[in-house]
């Protein structure tokens, strides 16, 4: 199936057209009845066409593409224009330039419909250049005086939604994100997008006419999930204005527009890195949106939740002129209203910037942060708090806080804290590593040299590179050396803080889950989960614990665990393949090699940026 033999819309009847087009002459009598040893003969002919007509389509191969088909001006096709018929006009647009960037056939079926004409079907997935269009073709294989060949073919592009085909992924050793032992030389059935069996070979045979996918040798892994995200930020500098100004060059209107009209390519790059679902702690109103568009994008996307606005004790300027990302928690009494405006937004999370305030008194934040907690409770919400001091954190505890994002890094934790983490069940997202891109950021502009990328399947998005890039074109004026110096000393300190009280607050037993806080500079969306789940094991939790954390615990907070987050029958078919035991080292999560989003099987190679090098 080339690019000019694609077709969307109802199926076109033309084995109809074809079989009442007039008498064809072929090599024996139609009208003869068929043994059963002879309609086996025509399927086996009829197949081996059909898989040499899929092979020359996976190969390009012109030629051996041609030679399927009946060289008659009675092969009928389908196209853009509807019905067509004629050996020349479809070799006329076979060429170079129609082959897919992506082509998979799958599912192929046959039915012997007479002595000498079988009809087949397979299912497609094709990609044009990050265009993607799957959906089902037909054949009809006829016996001529040449041989078997094709004498009608078509493809219809299926409606949004439509599983894909079963696979199995047999061989691999199973890792399922419970925490249990991994399984060698497991079988992982994926049937309609979702898992039908994982386990063992003797637990989950390979069903009858289901395709298999040989990943002996490697690992099998839930989807990472990164439960800390923004898509209100670049991941440079121009999404934080407040850290780094170049609204000179940027204007943050533009950068926020931009954002809002390109989330796909934020998209691509997280599945690329292994990311399957991600969750959006605060933004401006327009993030709510992109849990829909994330669906319409279908397996090309990851799941998406989103908090919204942030209710904030700070009344922070970082907004725009008719839509804020910061609600300001005045008082107590201010934050009913603004839970009110979230839940009847559709928010999946009521979200607290808690900041301590120099001119506020602490009590009366702590006050307004509880009356938060206390109104998302009544609407049925979870409250999330940012807190990095220990009283902060001890505050939005005694309010609810179901799931605290940053790790506390002023104090050790204390009994105290362990204590009401445990009684609330609230989670722990530690987010170690993002503060440290403030630094490095400063330092590429100091230095006049471009920070480093560290992105290890290339699913960074050309947008981002070029800004990141620009760090070296920066005035260094835009940056004090003496106050770098603090920040980096203070960033040294905090880190270390973060990493003993993420070791005592698993000890205890609080649930972790593994977030990035991706948009903030330098903390890019997609690849930097691999630096933050090395900084979890570097912090003293075994690789099986950050797996835990970066997939059953990442859905858990998403409030998806009956969805995502663990491979077992019945949940969404969102898996990876990897090349080492991320069990061994949490760094081998750098080794994907397949990414498994709603049952399709795609290669980390495909879900490039369009237009990047291929691997060397």
């Amino acid at each position: 199936m080339t690019r000019k033999h694609r077709v969307s819309g109802a199926l076109a009847y033309v084995a109809v057209a074809w079989m009442t087009a007039g008498p064809v002459t072929i090599g024996h009598a139609l009208a003869q009845p068929a043994s059963a040893s002879s309609e086996a003969a025509d399927l086996a002919a009829a197949r081996a066409v059909f898989e040499a007509n899929l092979a020359a389509i996976r190969n390009r191969d012109r030629a051996a593409y041609l030679a399927c088909y009946w060289e008659s001006e009675r092969l009928a096709r389908t196209g853009p224009t509807g019905f067509n018929l004629g050996f020349e006009s479809h070799a006329a647009q076979a060429g170079d330039d129609t082959w897919p960037d992506v082509f998979e056939g799958h599912d192929l079926r046959l039915a012997w419909l007479q002595p000498g004409v079988v009809y087949g079907t397979y299912r497609y997935r094709v990609s044009y250049a990050g265009d993607e269009h799957s959906g089902i073709s037909e054949r009809v294989f006829l016996k001529t005086s040449d041989g078997w060949k094709i004498a009608m073919t078509s493809a219809i592009d299926a409606p949004p939604g439509t599983p894909p085909p079963p696979r199995a992924l047999v061989g691999g050793t199973l890792v399922d994100g419970s925490g249990t032992d991994p399984v060698a030389n497991a079988v992982v059935v994926l049937r309609d997008g979702r898992i039908e069996c994982a386990g063992s070979r003797e637990a989950c045979p390979v069903p009858e006419g289901v395709e298999v996918l040989d990943v002996f040798g490697k690992w099998i892994t839930p989807g990472i999930v990164d439960a800390h995200v923004h898509f209100s930020q670049t991941g440079w500098a121009d999404g934080r204005p407040d850290a780094l100004d170049v609204r000179e060059f940027h204007p943050y209107e533009q950068v926020q527009a931009d954002l809002r009209a390109n989330p796909e390519r934020f998209f691509r790059s997280y599945l690329c890195s292994g990311v399957t679902a991600v969750f959006d702690v605060g933004g401006y109103p327009w993030t709510w949106d992109l849990r829909e568009r994330a669906a319409a994008t279908g397996t090309l996307a990851p799941h998406v939740a989103a908090a919204g606005p942030l209710l904030s004790t700070l009344d922070y300027w970082l907004n725009l002129p008719a839509e804020r990302q910061f609600m300001f928690l005045s008082d107590p009494p201010s934050a009913r209203p603004l839970v009110d405006y979230l839940a009847t937004r559709g928010t999946d999370a009521v979200k607290v910037w808690f900041l301590p305030v120099s001119d506020r008194d602490f009590e009366e934040m702590a006050a307004a942060v509880a009356s938060a907690g206390e109104a998302a409770r009544a609407a049925g919400l979870p409250l999330i708090v940012h807190a990095t001091g220990l009283a902060e954190a001890k505050a939005a505890l005694r309010a609810g806080a179901d799931l605290l994002v940053h790790s506390v890094w002023d104090l050790p934790v204390d009994d105290e804290f362990i204590s009401l983490a445990l009684a609330n069940d609230t989670l722990y997202c530690p987010t170690i590593t993002v503060i440290e891109g403030y630094v490095r950021i400063n330092d590429a502009v100091l230095s006049g040299k471009a920070p480093t990328v560290d992105d290890p399947n290339g699913c960074v998005d050309p947008v981002t590179l070029e800004r990141v890039a620009e760090t070296a074109t920066l005035d260094k004026g835009l940056v004090d050396p003496a106050a770098q110096a603090q920040r980096a000393e203070r960033t040294r300190a905090r880190v270390e803080t973060m990493k003993s009280n993420l070791a005592r607050v698993h000890a205890a037993g609080i649930p972790v889950v593994m977030g990035t806080d991706a948009g903030n500079p330098l903390t890019l969306h997609g690849p930097s989960v691999y630096a933050e789940m090395e900084a979890m094991q570097a912090a003293g939790l075994t690789p099986m614990e950050v797996l835990v954390a970066s997939t059953r615990g990442g859905a858990l907070a998403m409030g998806m665990l009956e969805e995502i987050g663990t491979v077992e029958p019945g949940k969404a078919a969102d898996l990876l393949v990897v090349d080492a035991d991320p069990t061994a080292n949490i760094a081998n999560f750098r080794k994907i090699r397949i990414v498994v989003r709603g049952g399709v099987v795609r290669g980390v190679r495909e879900l490039k940026p369009v237009g990047s090098p291929e691997d060397e």
